[in-house]
């Protein structure tokens, strides 16, 4: 599941994740993308000391084999962190869906927790360039979900993901324990407070959305023709 950040992709991991047949990894090129960018993301350290930064070992660890009863390796995947100096052969093995939000509330979630920002740190480029290589190396148009359907429509939404990712749909996606998990990344101490307290997904809250100024618009003016183009192809319940 490819996303970027601020974009429901942890709650999205909760999810699947209470589904009986699937094992879930949070974000298994964090540590590189770090590693590479020398970025001072918050708990960069820790990250770095407990998550493998060798792209190539992260890649064999998804491609070996599931344990037995379980059918589904559900990767909660940021865009951004495929770096260009990673290799693309091992996305064939895989099966693509993507999750996308709205530039707007999108950036400014994002600046309360980085900062200052670049284009490329929102994850939209390298989603459109995922994109773009799945549907020329498969001919086929992969999922795409847009978060504000998701979280306006939660079941009708997960039934067509469901169907169009040819598994099965279960009520256990609708809803989830609270707390952290093992299965969370050493990072979720700082992103993961409010998906912690949640035990299902949220209904989006009422208002316009924010009005950005300044860099963030500048900013959004990049980000809205990439959403858009993914948008196109959205699912609809």
């Amino acid at each position: 599941m490819w996303s970027g950040p601020r974009n429901v992709s942890t709650a999205f991991m909760r999810s699947w994740e209470n589904r009986p047949d699937t094992i879930v990894v949070d974000e298994p090129f964090y540590a590189h993308y770090l590693a590479v960018t020398g970025l001072d993301h918050p708990g960069r350290d820790e990250i770095l000391a407990h998550h493998e930064s060798d792209w190539r070992r992260v890649v064999q660890s998804l491609l070996a084999p599931l344990p037995p009863g379980i059918g589904i390796l559900y990767q909660k995947q940021m865009s951004h962190h495929l770096l260009p100096d990673m290799g693309r052969e091992w996305l064939g093995a895989m099966t693509h869906a993507f999750l996308i939000r709205d530039p707007a509330p999108m950036l400014a979630s994002l600046e309360d927790r980085l900062g200052r920002f670049d284009l490329d740190a929102t994850g939209l480029p390298q989603q459109v360039e995922i994109f773009d290589f799945v549907v020329q190396t498969t001919g086929h148009v992969p999922p795409v979900l847009d978060s504000a359907d998701l979280l306006a429509a939660p079941e009708p939404m997960l039934r067509t993901l469901c169907g169009a990712l040819g598994v099965p749909f279960t009520p256990r996606m609708l809803s989830w324990a609270a707390g952290r998990r093992p299965t969370d990344g050493i990072w979720a101490k700082h992103w993961y407070g409010r998906v912690e307290r949640s035990t299902g997904f949220e209904p989006v809250e009422g208002g316009e959305p924010p009005r950005l100024t300044g860099r963030l618009a500048k900013l959004e003016q990049h980000c809205r023709p990439l959403y858009e183009k993914l948008r196109a192809h959205r699912l609809r319940a």
